[in-house]
Parts: C-alpha cells; sequence; structure tokens
C-alpha cells in the first residue's frame, strides 16, 4: 500500500511501539508492591514468586511461540500476543486476590513471549547485519522508554486515583498499539531457508555465553524490581519516589541503548560485556547501602548505564553467528527463542532466590553474592569468548 513506510521501517516502527507497551504494562507493577505487600500480608519469597511467575510462563511459552512464529508468520504472532496482553492488562485492574495476580502475570508472560520472539525476528528479517544492531538497539530503546515511564506513572496514577486506574489507562495504550500492528506491520515474503533446530544453536559455544549474558542481564533487573520498593518503602519513600528511582535507571538504559548498538556493530562486544559485567559486581549491592534519595537515584543511573553494556551487544551478536551458519532467517525465531528462555530463566531465578534470601539473611548480604556471580561470569566470558567476537562452530556449550 502506497501510504504506508517500507518493510524496514515499519518493522522498526511497529517492534518498537510493541515494546514500549509490553514493558510499560510490566513495570506498572513495581511501585504498587508494597501496597500489594500490606493487602495481602505477602513476605519477600511471595513477591519473589509473583515475578517468577511471569518468567515462567516465559519457559513454557517460547520455544513452542518461536517455532509457530516460524510456521505462521510474525505478524499473526504479534497480534495475537498484543489481544492476550489487553486482557491480562484489565484482569490485573480487576483482581482481587493474591492467585488472581499469579495468573495475570502468567497470561502475561505468555502475551510476552509472542511479541518479543516475533518481534525480534521480524527486525532481523528486515535489516541487513551491517545496520541490525542499531535496529535492534533502537527497539530496546523504545522498551526502555516503557520502563522509564511505567513506573512513576503507575505510582502518580494510582496515588491519585487508585491502584485500577495505570492498569485501565495501559488497556487503552493497547487499543492504539493495534492499530499500528494491524496498519503497518507485514511479513517478510518467505524463502526456502533451513529452519535450524535448537539443538544445532546450543552447540555453539559462542552463543551460550551470549545465553549467559542474556540471564544475568535479566536477573539484574528482576531481582531488584521485587526486592529494593520494599527496602525504599521501609525508608518512608511514597509510590511516586520509588517509581522514579526506577525510572532514573531506565532514563540512563534508553539513552545509551541506541549508542551501545553501534558500537556493538563496530566495536569489541566483549569488552563492552566484561566491561558491564565487572562494574555491576560492585553496584548491585549499592542501593543497600545508601540512604538518601540523591545517592540511591546516582547508584541506579549507574545501573542503568551498566545494563547497556551487557545486554546491547547479545542480540546483533547472536544473529551475526546464526548467519555465519549460512542460513539467515530460518534461524532467527529459534536462536531470539532461546534468548527469550535465558531472560525468562534470569526473570525467574533472580526475584525468586533474592526474596528467600533477604527473608533468611537480610538484603545487604543478598545482593553482595549476587554481584560477586557477575564477577565470575566476566572471567568466564574473557576466557572463552574470542577475541574477534567470530564463531568456532565446533565450539560446544558442554
Amino acid at each position: 500500500m502506497k501510504y504506508r513506510p517500507s518493510p524496514q521501517i515499519s518493522a522498526l516502527v511497529v517492534v518498537s511501539a510493541a515494546f514500549f507497551t509490553d514493558t510499560i504494562l510490566y513495570y506498572i507493577l513495581v511501585p504498587l508492591l508494597p501496597y500489594y505487600q500490606r493487602t495481602y500480608q505477602l513476605s519477600q519469597t511471595d513477591l519473589g514468586i509473583l515475578f517468577g511467575s511471569y518468567a515462567a510462563s516465559l519457559l513454557l511459552g517460547t520455544i513452542p511461540i518461536g517455532k509457530l512464529g516460524d510456521i505462521v508468520g510474525r505478524r499473526k504472532m504479534m497480534l495475537w500476543g498484543l489481544v492476550g496482553l489487553w486482557g491480562t492488562t484489565l484482569l490485573f485492574a480487576f483482581a482481587n486476590s493474591f492467585s488472581l495476580l499469579i495468573i495475570a502475570r502468567v497470561l502475561q508472560g505468555l502475551s510476552a513471549t509472542a511479541t518479543w520472539t516475533s518481534g525480534m525476528a521480524l527486525v532481523a528479517d528486515h535489516w541487513p547485519a551491517k545496520h541490525r544492531g542499531k535496529a535492534m538497539s533502537t527497539c530496546f530503546a523504545f522498551a526502555n522508554l516503557g520502563v522509564l515511564l511505567g513506573p512513576p506513572f503507575a505510582g502518580y496514577v494510582s496515588e491519585n486515583w487508585g491502584v485500577r486506574a495505570p492498569f485501565i489507562v495501559a488497556a487503552g495504550l493497547a487499543v492504539i498499539d493495534a492499530i499500528l500492528r494491524a496498519w503497518l506491520l507485514q511479513d517478510k515474503q518467505k524463502e526456502n531457508v533451513e529452519i535450524i533446530p535448537i539443538k544445532r544453536l546450543l552447540q555453539n559455544r559462542d552463543i551460550c555465553l551470549y545465553i549467559g549474558v542474556m540471564a544475568l542481564g535479566s536477573g539484574l533487573w528482576a531481582t531488584l524490581e521485587s526486592i529494593l520498593p520494599i527496602d525504599f518503602d521501609s525508608r518512608g519513600w511514597s509510590q511516586s519516589i520509588i517509581g522514579l528511582s526506577f525510572a532514573f535507571a531506565a532514563l540512563a538504559h534508553t539513552l545509551t541503548s541506541p549508542l551501545a548498538g553501534a558500537m556493538a556493530d563496530k566495536f569489541s562486544r566483549k569488552k563492552m560485556i566484561i566491561t558491564g559485567l565487572l562494574l555491576t559486581t560492585f553496584l548491585i549491592p549499592a542501593p543497600a547501602f545508601v540512604h538518601s534519595q540523591l545517592a540511591t537515584f546516582t547508584v541506579m543511573i549507574g545501573l542503568g548505564l551498566v545494563a547497556t553494556l551487557i545486554t546491547s551487544p547479545v542480540s546483533p551478536a547472536v544473529t551475526s553467528l546464526v548467519d555465519s551458519m549460512g542460513v539467515g532467517g530460518g534461524g532467527y525465531s529459534s536462536a531470539f527463542g532461546m534468548l527469550n528462555l535465558a531472560y525468562a530463566v534470569g526473570m525467574m531465578v533472580g526475584p525468586l532466590f533474592g526474596g528467600i534470601g533477604v527473608d533468611l539473611v537480610g538484603i545487604k548480604p543478598s545482593l553482595a553474592v549476587f554481584g560477586l556471580g557477575f564477577g565470575l561470569y566476566a572471567l568466564v566470558v574473557k576466557k572463552l569468548l574470542p577475541d574477534n567476537d567470530k564463531s568456532s562452530l565446533t565450539n560446544a556449550c558442554g
């Protein structure tokens, strides 16, 4: 249709809007955690389960949804995902028990799986390798914008109009996203390419290393999102201030993500990741040790910056490794499915073990141990990932 942008621009606009909508809906919950904790008398472990249930549904749905996206097309999967996301948002608004919150979180995770797996594959389909890192990072920047706006928006709206109001407004946002997806979204014409089995991808050691990086990157935020709001609430901070603290981190991540993606296309992904992992080792425990709002906001900004260094190189690196196998788009959905699995593992394990750790030994020791894991993985990446960031297809994960 003549009034449509090019398929490349359409894919970028649709996927960016989809990621923005998904993340703003996900992060609405963060400043509301103290309310749910008091209302349903939840422990930190219960809150970890609430966050982990989203990740569990990602784990269960990623492989079948990724394969289905290769069969029926990215467009259908993204439209189905949005319908599910709209429904779960309304379920959150009117949930009146902890069990209903868990159900809503699980369904939200399944809907997000369709959006993220098909969305990244759609960008990979339409953008050439030399510009793919920048395109993907642009999509992530809009996702980060959702992270930026979600917590302060939810905090402010809930304080003035009640806890249901943020979800109802967000459901309206999903309708706008639906119009964009229906109008602009186009599947690339299918080619006769080999669909790479996940087992073959996992035989590539470098892909496995990047999968580990993705798991750590998601675990970083999922753990902090489930633990820090309760700690901040104990300091007497309002829901708006709690949301604002996460907004500062998201702002730093949003502003630097496109630049980091372009850098990942030109410079060493390995050095970027190692730097991010080492800095994260020291920054993760910091929010529990500083107490003024200014110092906390500063630390959160630092965490946003190091998150960019960790996660921005991963997606373009994995697509390049898939390209090196000689089958192009045939492995994109499977590859991004694996990254979704890694993301889900981090989101599930981080809050669960973080919540248990806080209940058992307190927030400071728990976050310190978590940070140590990033430092250890930096050593693994330094030793095993090639300096030229190119894969040896004979290197297996095991």
